[in-house]
């Protein structure tokens, strides 16, 4: 029985990697809030046909493989450190081919690309949903957890959550990581301190989409763009939305989350992802030379 809301790319489970190349270039995936790394399947399995491992991993609290936790939705700087964590760990790497520091990129969608952010260098000035954010949000929370403002009152009793929150303003960045990606950032990204962005010494590429009214790139992408020093900035245009940047949409999926999978017309999801990734494995390619 078909329980994703995705299509699925055919691949062979652990198979092994080819040894084509002495050590694999490394993409680190992250998904969107909410999410899973499954949701970024169309791109690691296009940069995988391109050379390189894509590691895609659920972020614990902010993952839909998981009951939702208002903590994975509130602190998620804590999504960058993750990945530190992951590479700081080493014995997985050989059987992946993946040996060279010097070949380590960040990738995201929404939240993902704020977690790519975080690795590059930028830091937070105020998160989204905190009183104290000047930057007033728009909505109260995300699709997946409507009213997570309102947990922020009570969440400030435990001391787990508030050890957390008291290092927002850290440096998650890693000198590992060689440039980053960033799909669709989300309003989250407006919370980046100004000045990490300038000091940010890693090249970055944004790509939006010209219909995407969750995360509009004339707001998000656009203020990204002004503030980091080497920054492309990019736009794709023929009514793409916010959801495009999803794998294409199962029965099942159609059925459960119809707004998920409704392009318009003339719009081949497919296409875009085509388009995103092959940017993507130039981008990387770009910085490796």
């Amino acid at each position: 029985m078909e329980t994703s809301w995705f299509r699925r790319e055919a691949v062979i489970v652990n198979a092994p990697a080819s040894r084509t190349y002495d050590s694999f270039p490394l993409v680190l995936l992250s998904h969107g809030t909410g999410a899973t790394g499954v949701d970024l399947e169309w791109l690691g399995f296009r940069l995988a046909q391109q050379g390189y491992v894509a590691l895609a991993i659920d972020h614990h609290g902010n993952t839909g493989s998981e009951p939702y936790r208002a903590e994975g939705f509130l602190c998620m700087w804590e999504r960058a450190a993750d990945f530190k964590a992951i590479l700081d760990q080493s014995s997985w790497r050989s059987e992946l081919g993946v040996e060279i520091n010097n070949q380590i990129f960040a990738a995201g969608f929404s939240a993902g690309a704020y977690t790519a952010l975080l690795l590059a260098g930028a830091r937070v000035a105020f998160s989204q949903f905190e009183p104290d954010n000047p930057l007033k949000s728009p909505v109260r929370g995300p699709r997946e957890f409507p009213n997570l403002a309102d947990e922020l009152p009570n969440l400030y009793e435990n001391p787990v959550f508030h050890a957390s929150w008291d290092r927002r303003r850290a440096d998650f960045s890693d000198a590992r990581v060689r440039s980053a990606l960033g799909i669709a950032p989300g309003r989250s990204v407006l919370g980046f301190s100004q000045d990490s962005l300038r000091h940010i010494r890693i090249p970055v590429q944004l790509i939006g989409g010209d219909e995407d009214t969750i995360a509009p790139p004339t707001q998000c992408c656009q203020w990204l763009s002004e503030h980091i020093p080497i920054c492309k900035s990019e736009v794709l245009s023929g009514g793409v939305g916010h959801y495009t940047f999803l794998p294409e949409g199962s029965e099942t999926g159609r059925t459960a989350a119809p707004e998920l999978f409704a392009d318009p017309k003339g719009l081949s999801r497919t296409a875009i992802h085509d388009i995103v990734a092959r940017k993507a494995a130039d981008f990387f390619a770009s910085v490796s030379k």
